[in-house]
């Protein structure tokens, strides 16, 4: 039996033009069109229902792909809101959606993987916290056979909309409030993830703060880890008036390690997640609305689905201090 795979071959494209030329995408030219068809009608290649789908208007499967924090779970929370936003929006607009983890597709090329989303139905996805590392994922969105959304990642072309706040600017909001409200001259950065692209604006933020107020800023890497950030602070906070945290999850680790050394420096996280109001003490923190977020992630893939073309969207965002009393039911 022919495969779409034997009509790439045939034609010399990748599997992901061959998708493009047969749902009629517009930025394919005329030669690679012609050269495809060409390879359909020598092979005599019947598209399947997954072809046939994918070339018809209506809305169909959408993949939303996660990326599981493997080293602890205190993070998934972030996790499951996204899916209850995408689910509730999905379900309004009619639209199915399928749950894939970045751990899936460890290891298989982007042909692999535009092959398998193919095959399961799939017209449009939604990508959570996509790294600079992740460059299989950076190619699929680079061939636009998916429409897409990138959340948390500011890439976006004619067909993948990034949908994100603006993280620099929050994070300048979140530690200006610290700093201003305690008087801070020198602070304490436990910075985000090397290669993450919200970590990188971030920090952006508070370098822009540091200058503006002529703060002395001490920047140590902590991988959003709360680990990390508890013995970074144990190592370099006696010093500092303050410690700004790049999340929440370190700003916690943070605190701890202050309330171990019995000394009291002002901490403030980033991303508003439960488990801040249970940390002992209220911090300063960027309250986002995940669940909101990636309801407007499925709100613009069904956009694109519709015809539009890509787009860079920002969200808003909440500065909060977290209290135990506030997230109890």
């Amino acid at each position: 039996m022919v495969s779409i795979k034997d009509v790439a071959k045939r034609a010399g494209v990748a599997i992901s033009t061959v998708s493009k030329v047969l749902n009629h995408y517009p930025n394919v030219s005329e030669e690679t069109k012609q050269r495809v068809n060409e390879a359909v009608e020598a092979l005599n290649f019947m598209p399947n229902s997954v072809a046939a789908a994918l070339s018809s208007k209506q809305s169909g499967r959408v993949a939303l792909l996660l990326k599981l924090n493997r080293k602890t779970q205190a993070s998934d929370e972030i996790n499951m809101q996204y899916l209850s936003g995408a689910i509730h929006k999905a379900k309004e607009l009619g639209m199915d959606v399928v749950t894939f983890f970045y751990s899936m597709f460890e290891g298989k090329s982007e042909e692999e993987i535009t092959r398998y989303l193919l095959s399961q139905s799939i017209h449009g996805i939604i990508i959570y916290g996509m790294s600079r590392r992740d460059k299989v994922l950076h190619k699929l969105i680079d061939s636009q056979a998916f429409k897409a959304v990138a959340v948390d990642t500011p890439v976006f072309n004619e067909s993948t909309s990034s949908v994100w706040i603006n993280q620099e600017q929050a994070q300048y909001d979140v530690a200006r409030r610290t700093v201003e409200q305690n008087g801070s001259k020198s602070i304490l950065y436990i910075a985000g993830r090397r290669d993450g692209y919200v970590s990188g604006e971030r920090l952006k933020g508070i370098q822009r703060l540091a200058e503006e107020k002529g703060l002395k800023l001490l920047v140590r890497n902590g991988e959003s880890s709360e680990l990390r950030a508890r013995n970074i602070t144990f190592q370099n906070a006696k010093n500092k008036d303050a410690v700004v945290c790049a999340c929440d999850l370190m700003a916690i680790g943070a605190m701890r390690a202050l309330t171990e050394m019995d000394i009291f420096r002002p901490v403030c996280g980033f991303d508003g997640i439960i488990l801040m109001g249970y940390a002992g003490k209220q911090m300063n923190t960027v309250r986002q609305d995940f669940a909101g977020i990636s309801s407007a992630a499925v709100e613009e893939l069904h956009r694109l689905m519709e015809g539009g073309e890509g787009r860079n969207l920002v969200l808003g965002y909440d500065l909060v201090r977290m209290k135990y009393l506030d997230i109890i039911c």
